[in-house]
């Protein structure tokens, strides 16, 4: 399986001008890759996400999957926000499984064996006004994984989470893309956690947005972010944004 991202031009009317946000895009994010974006307030990264989730189709461009070109949301392209948009009115299985019947046996095994993965056993009956930030993010996420995506589309999914949450909901996604062995995209403005996460780093420079530099990441899985690797490996990123126009960016994490 391969996702290939073509945007060669993507532009907003504000007032009676026309302002280009995203220009000559090139990616190629192959199966079981985890892509992690970063980049300035502005930059587009998520509108990019959403020009592949087939979110956004005004564009000058092609996004194929396995050669299927996207023309619009389906569920090969699961799409996490960073609100968790869940029905307050269904329990955490019924969130899961959306608009298919619990009654389904097939249906039932995957939501089961989901709750299982995203680690909410024992809260299936609970609604979402008793979930935590974290806990509604993994609902969230499973529903999207109940389709069986080809690829999971991650927009800064933890960003309003404290920092303790965020980490454990990181290991969680690292477990679910191991176990399922499928390609995911996170775009996010935080260096760390895309470092944790990836094994690929893609960094975005603003006006108009576009890819500036692509990056494997060449630490071995469980990582630790206080090793001299993965703290060297952080600092030859930040030397890679002192290349492009993202100075505010920089300033703006207190380096």
């Amino acid at each position: 399986m391969a996702i290939s991202v073509v945007v060669k031009n993507k532009s907003f009317t504000q007032g009676s001008k026309q302002v280009k946000a995203l220009e000559t895009i090139n990616l190629a994010i192959e199966k079981q890759d985890f892509l992690t974006i970063i980049g300035p307030s502005g930059c587009g990264k998520s509108t990019l996400l959403k020009i592949i989730a087939g979110l956004d189709t005004n564009y000058e461009g092609t996004i194929t999957i396995n050669d299927r070109i996207v023309k619009g949301a389906g569920i090969q392209q699961g799409f996490i926000f960073q609100e968790h948009r869940l029905f307050p009115w269904l329990t955490v299985e019924e969130n899961i499984a959306a608009d298919l019947s619990l009654k389904n046996k097939e249906v039932r095994r995957k939501v089961d064996e989901l709750i299982e993965i995203v680690r909410l056993k024992g809260s299936e009956k609970l609604y979402p006004k008793e979930l935590s930030g974290g806990m509604s993010q993994r609902v969230a996420i499973a529903r999207a994984l109940l389709r069986e995506p080809e690829v999971l589309l991650l927009d800064e999914p933890f960003g309003a989470l404290d920092a303790f949450t965020r980490k454990h909901l990181q290991d969680v996604l690292l477990d679910i893309w191991q176990k399922k062995k499928m390609a995911m995209i996170l775009v996010t403005h935080d260096i760390e956690e895309s470092i944790y996460l990836g094994n690929r780093l893609a960094i975005m420079k603003a006006k108009p947005g576009k890819v500036y530099k692509e990056l494997k990441i060449p630490l071995s899985y469980p990582r630790n972010r206080t090793s001299p690797d993965f703290q060297t490996f952080r600092q030859s990123v930040l030397k890679e944004f002192e290349h492009t126009e993202n100075e505010s960016y920089i300033e703006g994490l207190g380096i």
